[in-house]
């Protein structure tokens, strides 16, 4: 009897050390964002398209949701620039190709493909701080022009951009 109350008591310590010790020097959230506790403020600067072929609407699809993100997922305050978590780029690439063929040489899907380069400081650890491109894409059929499906396109193909920048800068896995 003694040792069923020991090892009930072994347990209860082992759950309140995992559910408490956890956030000494990182704070974590259910986002899966680990945001240093002093980082109060983050800044996203505009990012421009510089690709060859251009959407007129990416550059402020792309950084509207980089803001909302931070904005959603953090306890961070936007900031015009300098912030704690500081980010600025550029749309390097926007293209549009040939993901699949038939047999007798017909395309079937098109990709739309978007690459973002990054330049993220991070001012309370700059060995966290990185310049890093991200690429990300959706396939479309090849019987539907780019024109009539890059408004549904874009959104999809910024979400997943945002998503992996996000944890590229705020996640520490």
């Amino acid at each position: 009897m003694l040792k069923h109350k020991s090892l009930k008591l072994l347990i209860a310590m082992l759950g309140a050390c995992l559910v408490t010790g956890c956030g000494v020097a990182i704070k974590y959230s259910f986002s899966g964002a680990s945001i240093p506790p002093d980082a109060k403020t983050f800044s996203v600067a505009y990012f421009p398209n510089n690709a060859t072929m251009v959407s007129p609407i990416l550059s402020s699809t792309l950084t509207d949701a980089l803001v909302d993100i931070f904005t959603r997922r953090t306890r961070l305050m936007q900031v015009d620039e300098g912030g704690d978590f500081a980010f600025e780029g550029e749309i390097t690439n926007y293209t549009s190709t040939t993901a699949s063929v038939s047999s007798d040489d017909n395309a079937l899907l098109n990709r739309l493909t978007i690459t973002v380069k990054v330049r993220f400081t991070n001012a309370l650890d700059e060995k966290a701080s990185f310049n890093q491109t991200f690429s990300a894409y959706e396939d479309y059929e090849s019987t539907q022009l780019l024109t009539e499906v890059e408004g549904t396109l874009i959104p999809e193909i910024v979400d997943k951009l945002v998503t992996d920048i996000f944890q590229a800068s705020a996640s520490n896995w």
